[in-house]
């Protein structure tokens, strides 16, 4: 049993995610006590309970404490079962934060799985679908594991109804990453787009974009698009390609927001992983460090930014394996982690 008071570090949701997932693939049982106690409103919310109640299915597990507001949850793993998974989350929790939930246990399963998810895939406080499908599910293949994504349709928030679809065969074999130099800045490529709204919302986000992004000197590219959607919304995601990296950003609209004000953020965070040096951004660090676990010998990434969530994981990590991580940078600051992963997955 891994007692866990889930009040260390960042102290949210993703401590729950993170240490279901790595309870399924170790086998271990976890005790979560403290869960999302500093949080305005404290304990499992709907999205929480979802990925309880997903990451039991895949394992047989049994579960005690998996309540709305409960602040302590106890989870036994039975066993990993490959198969078939459909979940809707209900409201507009991140589809994307359950499927990085479940993905990685499913990566070692004996056989392959299907998912399909229902919720919010573009939503604030998570990563939105476009990012996982440029950002982290490439570097995910690089390192050997084989996940596949499609969107069926977008959800926004506050309604979600997105659907999310995912094909996960077992990682094997699998190798370290390395992001430590990124060279020079080759092209910045972008979507914008809308669901359910008009199409020229997008056009002004891709020119304001284009107009910020001017000076960069390197091709910029941004193109438009309409996405089936449950409810209105808009979004755009910016990829800055260099050498040996690749930063990520994004940006949601929402009432009464102007489209050149969603452009501007994504481009703000965007410039300033630019500007940091790193090879890769704060968000895909903190979501390689578990699957870098379960990867035999040495990976290492430059960061454009040590966050909160990238410390618990690697704290989190601890726990239950016997990896070594190493962290070098400050809290905010640009940074290089080092990771010794382990063959084992029990």
């Amino acid at each position: 049993m891994v007692e866990i008071d889930a009040s260390f570090g960042e102290g949210g949701g993703q401590i729950l995610r993170s240490a279901l997932a790595l309870s399924v693939i170790t086998g271990k049982s976890i005790q979560l006590t403290r869960i999302r106690a500093n949080r305005p409103q404290p304990g499992l919310r709907p999205q929480h309970l979802k990925a309880v109640e997903a990451a039991a299915r895949i394992s047989g597990a049994r579960v005690e404490g998996a309540a709305l507001d409960a602040q302590t949850l106890r989870f036994e793993p039975a066993g990993l079962q490959s198969g078939r998974y459909d979940f809707d989350i209900g409201t507009a929790g991140s589809a994307s934060l359950l499927l990085q939930t479940l993905c990685l246990p499913l990566s070692f399963a004996d056989g392959p799985s299907r998912l399909v998810l229902t919720g919010g895939t573009h939503v604030p406080w998570s990563p939105c679908f476009h990012y996982l499908q440029w950002q982290w599910l490439p570097a995910l293949a690089e390192a050997g594991y084989h996940i596949a994504c499609r969107l069926g349709r977008a959800g926004f928030y506050p309604r979600g109804g997105g659907v999310l679809h995912a094909d996960i065969a077992p990682a094997r074999p699998r190798v370290p990453l390395r992001f430590t130099r990124r060279g020079r800045l080759l092209r910045v490529r972008g979507l914008s787009a809308v669901g359910r709204l008009d199409r020229s919302i997008a056009e002004r986000q891709r020119e304001r974009a284009l107009e910020r992004l001017l000076d960069l000197a390197v091709p910029v590219e941004i193109a438009v698009d309409e996405v089936a959607a449950a409810s209105p919304g808009t979004f755009i995601v910016l990829q800055a390609e260099f050498e040996g990296g690749r930063c990520c950003a994004s940006a949601l609209g929402a009432r009464h927001k102007p489209a050149e004000q969603v452009a501007d953020e994504a481009v703000a965070e965007l410039r300033a992983d630019i500007d940091s040096g790193g090879a890769i951004d704060a968000w895909l660090a903190d979501q390689l460090l578990l699957p870098l676990a379960f990867v035999p010998g040495r990976s290492e990434l430059s960061v454009s930014r040590i966050s909160r969530h990238l410390l618990t994981q690697a704290e989190l990590l601890g726990r239950f394996l016997p990896v070594a991580v190493e962290i070098e940078g400050g809290l905010d600051a640009p940074g290089r982690v080092r990771i010794e992963g382990t063959a084992g997955r029990r």
